[in-house]
């Protein structure tokens, strides 16, 4: 017996939760649910049933408290009565209230409810705070509820930006609350800072599972401090917004954290999620981010980069069709999207066709006019073009000072054309390095068509930055994870392949292929000279596009009689 109950006492401490975790508990038969401070509670809402939530036995040290619910992208309703008010209740996916405790209470209600037909999962959490902590939101002069702790975020294809209501200093229970704007000292809520932070989902992984799990590490602040990524502090004097670039598909959650450096306390506000797109929409949503217009263009694409990866230099004319294509295609995509309200689709094509005949002019201006250092220079700007890409995705593209388009542009364009000015004396290097990277990066882009890899924001942000005005003041942060090492490897596998297998086969080569319109200028002379050469006997052109013209006419022609058609009798 000893031994039984030995066994039952380990087995219910192995199921107990620890504290801090999360409580997956179903909903109460009587519509009250339970919570414990500091402890998440997995929770499902039906259409017709709200729920109660109440935390009981809150410590006398306590002054609020923000109970916050969050769910994929079904919208729940919590608010302080069961009766909705606007300035007493809020709607989302990633919503909080701040209840503000008064002398002696000890216990907090809220009310849940969901207005849609299908069961919302949910994982909610109350959180206390003492005097001391400033209270995120108590400044409000936006949004609807009187002390508002939530983030509101808004996205649309190039970036996301995130609002927040200033906050204000802690106070007692019963006192009244500190002026928000009468006086600016350091006694004041305008010695606060708020830390804005960002924390990446594991890529391509779009499951509820996933992110209410990962919503856990970014509820309370040292949680946040340890997992996430701070991008920017600001002060009481700057706007309480921050604008990101949008990575479709890719989930992320951000916070901010409001802190009173006088008091050395800190407090979070409720985070919030994002994927850049929608779970609802019928065309174009998260599950199927590609459109096959795209996956078609950048396949094709990619093969021809392959080949010009490791045949370009030598198939000269292919690789100027193929430079030429992308900087006429990439001009003209700009120029349509910003002055045309045509649709992705079409602009695909019709960029397409401006590019091909962009290709075209180039290789015809080398046919006739065979100038070497103008088809340089357009590879050494596309090379350069990259470069510059791949410097500004780094953090050094985050500063700001980068932000003053006049300072970006030229400090890009500067990055640009170093390139094909220091390799100038050695035009054969550039031109295999150019065909190595540029062809290597042209798989990237197509892998990303298929599968998410932040690698495709090396040019694609430089894109948004083109396209659209305030971009500029997005912070360009991607995450880096195993399929990005993974394409990154590939990217230099190809490059440095490519590279050196056309730096080995062009030893003892001329370096690039002579004259075109010369060669063809010289052969003709020589066959109008040179009577013992076979093909200077060859009609000229224009004769022999009649003969064949008279042989096709001859086909349709109804044969004549030619006489008498029996042998005469004898």
């Amino acid at each position: 017996m000893g031994l039984l109950r030995l066994l039952l006492i380990v087995v219910l401490a192995s199921v107990t939760p620890a504290a801090g975790g999360a409580e997956i508990v179903g909903n109460s038969s009587e519509g009250l649910l339970e919570f414990s401070v500091g402890k998440f509670r997995y929770l499902e809402l039906k259409k017709p049933f709200p729920e109660e939530a109440i935390l009981r036995h809150i410590s006398s040290n306590v002054t609020f408290v923000i109970f916050q619910i969050h769910s994929q992208y079904q919208n729940t309703t919590i608010s302080f009565s069961e009766t909705l008010l606007p300035n007493a209740s809020v709607t989302g996916t990633d919503k909080g209230l701040v209840s503000i405790l008064r002398p002696e209470q000890s216990m907090c209600t809220w009310h849940l409810e969901t207005l849609d037909p299908e069961p919302v999962q949910n994982v909610a959490i109350p959180l206390s705070y003492s005097e001391s902590d400033p209270i995120p939101g108590g400044c409000n002069l936006e949004f609807d509820v009187d002390i508002d702790p939530n983030i509101y975020l808004e996205y649309n294809f190039f970036e996301t930006t995130i609002k927040f209501a200033p906050a204000n200093l802690g106070y007692a229970r019963g006192a009244d609350p500190p002026s928000c704007d009468v006086k600016t000292g350091p006694d004041s809520r305008w010695r606060l800072q708020y830390d804005v932070y960002q924390y990446f989902l594991p890529e391509n992984d779009l499951t509820e599972e996933v992110l209410l799990r990962h919503l856990q590490r970014m509820a309370e602040v040292p949680q946040v401090q340890a997992n996430a990524v701070k991008v920017v502090t600001l002060t009481a004097d700057d706007k309480t917004s921050v604008s990101f670039s949008s990575l479709r598909g890719q989930g992320v959650i951000y916070n901010v954290i409001v802190r009173d450096p006088f008091l050395n306390t800190s407090t979070a506000y409720v985070p919030t999620h994002t994927y850049a797109c929608s779970f609802e929409a019928e065309e174009g949503n998260c599950s199927s981010l590609g459109r096959v217009s795209t996956k078609v263009f950048f396949t094709l694409f990619a093969l021809l980069g392959l080949f010009i990866c490791f045949f370009g230099h030598r198939f000269w004319k292919t690789e100027l069709f193929f430079i030429g294509f992308i900087f006429v295609g990439f001009f003209f995509y700009i120029l349509i999207t910003r002055l045309t309200p045509i649709k992705y689709d079409v602009r695909l094509i019709v960029t397409a066709v401006a590019g091909s005949i962009g290709g075209i002019f180039l290789v015809a201006a080398w046919w006739r006019f065979g100038v070497l250092t103008l088809c340089m220079l357009c590879v050494g700007l596309l090379l350069g073009f990259l470069v510059a890409s791949v410097v500004f995705f780094t953090p050094l593209g985050n500063l700001k000072i980068f932000r003053v388009d006049a300072v970006f542009w030229v400090t890009f364009s500067c990055i640009a054309i170093f390139i094909p000015v220091v390799f100038m004396g050695c035009l054969r290097i550039l031109n295999i390095l150019s065909c190595g990277f540029i062809g290597s990066y042209l798989v990237v882009l197509a892998v990303d068509s298929y599968l998410y890899t932040s690698l495709s924001y090396i040019t694609l942000n430089i894109l948004r930055r083109a396209l659209h005005v305030d971009f500029r003041r997005a912070f360009m942060n991607v995450p880096f994870q195993t399929n990005d090492f993974i394409v990154l490897a590939v990217w230099g596998m190809l490059a440095v392949s490519g590279i050196t297998l056309q730096i080995r086969r062009e030893r003892g080569q001329p370096f690039f292929p002579p004259h075109p319109y010369k060669l063809w200028k010289r052969e003709r002379e020589r066959r109008v000279t040179n009577i013992l050469d076979p093909s200077h006997h060859i009609p000229p052109l224009r004769e022999r596009l009649f003969s064949q013209l008279a042989q096709i006419k001859g086909l349709f022609q109804r044969e004549q009689p030619a006489g008498e058609r029996t042998p005469l009798l004898l």
